[in-house]
């Protein structure tokens, strides 16, 4: 296992972070195997381990806090804040009202007095970034965590975010968590040299393209649409949808220059990530047991330049062959107010 600095934070963690997303009723409900493929990881060397207090409703952490009993000073613990949990108003958001109480309760759920790295899981526009760098910054001083960053936030947030603390004379956010892999490509645009340029820990989701790079989707393949990944999302995986065609075309190319170099798909797209100056840590969010060893083998797999010649050609850089957040968008784009002007300043229609 190779190991990186986390950005400016003086924090060294494993190129290698697991991921506990799918660990949950969402995922695999058992806790006792869930603590053992966290064992696994462990003992393998990662020491970076992420989750989020919208996992499985905040069962996910319980399962950390758990498997982490005994072991937590030598892992970086990282989780997230923004998503609803509960029912009723102000039960999400990125403001302090909400992150106050949503910080406790995942220090309760963790079993731990400290979190390593706090993120903030998407933007909130309806919240001024100053409110939620300040509440962030007061809780490193009350020590509760020790750095704090965002997960897939466009670049003018990032550097809104930047000068904003400038201004203020307030603490930056420290690292940023994209979705990045050789299907998606599109943070290599602006995302990735925007967080280099900042000083910012990269630590970048679903590698694995939410299940496509795994080996088991394949062209000419029946796929079934009725569990997993493929149930919930199943117009990501449809054969039959246009849209999917690039998709199946380039994993059939993949998996010829995956056998080229002697490693599977899943090794392939694990690697790919850790190739960009602006990345340290790519996450892997195994569900089985048997996910995590065929992950881990491709733990010190280095692609050259000549690997990497042949990606660019299948999927060209700064592209994506499909959206990559399906929960969050940007209220540019789902607001029709934010890019329609009022009727009284528009001509007549046709």
């Amino acid at each position: 296992m190779r190991y990186r600095v986390l950005g400016k934070t003086g924090i060294e963690v494993s190129t290698h972070c697991l991921g506990t997303m799918m660990f949950g009723g969402v995922g695999n409900p058992d806790h006792g195997d869930a603590a053992r493929i966290i064992h696994t990881a462990l003992d393998a060397g990662i020491n970076f381990v992420d989750t989020a207090d919208m996992y499985s409703a905040g069962e996910s952490e319980e399962i950390v806090g758990k498997a982490l009993k005994g072991r937590r000073d030598d892992v970086v613990l990282a989780t997230k804040v923004h998503f609803p949990l509960g029912e009723g108003r102000n039960r999400s958001g990125n403001g302090r009202r909400w992150i106050l109480k949503a910080v406790e309760d995942s220090l309760r759920r963790l079993d731990t007095d400290w979190i390593d790295l706090y993120q903030v899981h998407r933007p909130d526009h309806t919240t001024d970034i100053e409110e939620t760098l300040s509440v962030l910054g007061d809780l490193v001083t009350a020590g509760k965590i020790r750095a704090f960053g965002c997960s897939t936030f466009p670049a003018e947030d990032l550097v809104e975010a930047h000068h904003v603390a400038e201004r203020r004379g307030l603490m930056r956010m420290r690292t940023e968590q994209p979705p990045y892999s050789i299907l998606a490509r599109g943070v290599e645009r602006s995302v990735l040299p925007t967080a280099q340029r900042l000083g910012m820990g990269v630590l970048t989701w679903s590698p694995l393209a939410s299940g496509f790079l795994s080996g088991a989707v394949r062209k000419g393949r029946p796929v079934d649409l009725t569990t997993g990944r493929a149930a919930r999302t199943p117009h990501r995986f449809d054969p039959a949808l246009p849209g999917n065609a690039a998709k199946f075309a380039a994993v059939e190319e993949l998996v010829t220059l995956a056998g080229e170099i002697g490693c599977t798909l899943p090794e392939l797209a694990v690697a790919f990530p850790l190739v960009h100056p602006a990345v340290t840590s790519v996450i892997i969010g195994p569900r089985t047991m048997d996910q995590l060893a065929s992950l881990l083998k491709g733990a010190d797999l280095l692609l050259d330049d000549t690997a990497l010649d042949r990606i660019d050609a299948i999927v060209a850089p700064g592209t994506d062959l499909y959206r990559t957040d399906g929960v969050w968008q940007p209220p540019s784009l789902t607001d029709t107010g934010a890019r329609r002007r009022p009727p009284a300043d528009r001509p007549a229609a046709l």
